[in-house]
């Protein structure tokens, strides 16, 4: 990757992670629920969760699910299912912030088995593997694009999770609590409409599918 990739990648990853999506709004939600804190094991899932996508596609992933598109369509089902229950997880809250009956974060091993069946998780990694990796330095490009998710990506998801932490306060007053409850599953319910009716992201580039020819760019 050139230095004049570079500046787009870091505007790619920022935009993309910074933006609304199933792991931001939950972030939110857990956040204003039950605090900063608890929901460190979530954050910490998704990273680690959206690193295996990004390097799972690198090896060839990305190629396997072109040659057999019902698991495309399996894996979408699945991240619509589990949208549909965190979404009457949160409608279906009572309790006020802090108590136990709370809407509770993702732990750790089920942040990062979300990051499968996430659309948006998909969508980013598959573009900047397609975007912002060449034949000649495969697998340094791959190694950069996951430092850039790393090192921007994930302070930006954490300000979700602070800005529901911020909420937090305001919302033990009256039925503030349940209205953002409600108002959080609704949004998470209207990120179903990408995941069967989005157009398909860009193909890998073809050395992701062909591992002996990017072994060559460590050599």
């Amino acid at each position: 990757m050139t230095p004049e990739h570079l500046l787009p990648l870091i505007g790619f990853v920022a935009v993309m992670s910074g933006t609304p999506g199933p792991n931001n709004l939950m972030l939110m939600a857990a956040g204003a629920n039950v605090g900063w804190r608890p929901c460190l094991p979530h954050l910490l899932g998704i990273a680690f969760g959206c690193q295996a996508l990004l390097w799972s596609l690198a090896l060839g992933l990305g190629g396997l699910l072109a040659h057999y598109p019902a698991l495309n369509w399996g894996l979408r089902l699945i991240g619509a299912a589990f949208l549909l229950t965190l979404a009457w997880r949160l409608a279906t809250t009572r309790a006020r912030p802090g108590e136990q009956r709370a809407a509770r974060p993702l732990t750790f091993s089920q942040a990062a088995l979300f990051q499968a069946v996430n659309p948006k998780a998909w969508m980013m990694m598959v573009t900047a593997l397609a975007t912002f990796t060449g034949p000649s330095r495969f697998v340094a490009d791959v190694a950069l694009v996951s430092l850039c998710y790393l090192l921007v990506g994930l302070p930006l998801i954490s300000t979700w999770n602070l800005g529901g932490v911020v909420l937090k306060a305001r919302l033990h007053q009256g039925r503030r609590f349940s209205h953002f409850n409600r108002v959080m599953a609704l949004l998470l319910l209207a990120l179903l409409y990408p995941v069967f009716f989005s157009a398909d992201a860009p193909p890998l580039p073809a050395p992701a599918a062909t591992p002996p020819q990017w072994w060559l760019s460590v050599m």
